[in-house]
């Protein structure tokens, strides 16, 4: 019972993460605020530390020889696709006012992020909440900017629901899809390079000329610490 539990919030909680930093963002846009550069240096942190404590331990426990190979290859392709989305996963977002086409693009290099975070969450909770962290300051900064370049409501929309199903996607390969299943291991090694490149990109980015405030500082060890206690 508890397996299907924690499957079921794998599949509806990334998506409801999307629609919480949507929301956040139409009060980000109203008041005017900067919640979102405090959110995500938390969600970075967050993300980091339950990686360290909790997905790399269970990786090494698998006996591979090639974790740390596999760890870099995750960081490289995570480099590789910040060329794609411009940086979109540590929140930068690029979008020329003058050219309000739907970015395939940004939708492309997202969803391959997306689809391998997807894999190491169906069988620990803490990750599923660490992702489900990282996503939600991700969507406030997607949402924010797609508003402001001046894209329709229903392209806005389009793009949300279709970055929001991707996770749940590479959560749905890694039960469904038989021929994967014999590397698990290498795939969370994978993912592992992913959410350490991501998330220390945000936690170096999340300050202006690289020097943090005190509140920053104090978001970045509110996130280490409630990692660190779950």
């Amino acid at each position: 019972m508890g397996y299907f539990h924690l499957l079921s919030m794998v599949y509806i909680f990334p998506f409801v993460a999307i629609g919480v930093g949507y929301l956040i963002s139409l009060f980000v846009l109203n008041k005017k605020m900067g919640i979102e550069q405090y959110l995500l240096p938390f969600s970075g942190a967050f993300l980091l530390s339950i990686t360290l404590f909790e997905l790399l331990p269970e990786v090494f426990s698998e006996q591979q020889n090639n974790v740390g190979l596999l760890i870099m290859i995750g960081i490289l392709l995570q480099i590789i696709l910040d060329f794609i989305t411009k940086g979109a996963e540590h929140g930068h977002v690029h979008i020329h006012t003058n050219n309000l086409r739907f970015p395939w693009l940004l939708f492309l290099g997202l969803s391959i992020h997306s689809i391998i975070e997807g894999f190491p969450i169906t069988e620990n909770n803490d990750m599923l909440l660490g992702v489900v962290v990282h996503k939600i300051p991700i969507a406030v900064i997607l949402s924010t900017y797609f508003i402001t370049a001046g894209y329709s409501k229903k392209a806005t929309f389009l793009f949300l629901i279709l970055f929001s199903l991707m996770t749940p996607a590479g959560s749905f390969l890694s039960e469904e899809a038989t021929f994967l299943k014999p590397f698990s291991a290498e795939i969370n090694a994978i993912a592992i390079g992913v959410f350490l490149h991501v998330s220390t990109t945000i936690l170096f980015e999340s300050s202006k000329d690289h020097k943090f405030n005190l509140l920053k500082l104090s978001t970045i060890l509110l996130g280490v610490l409630l990692a660190y206690l779950l």
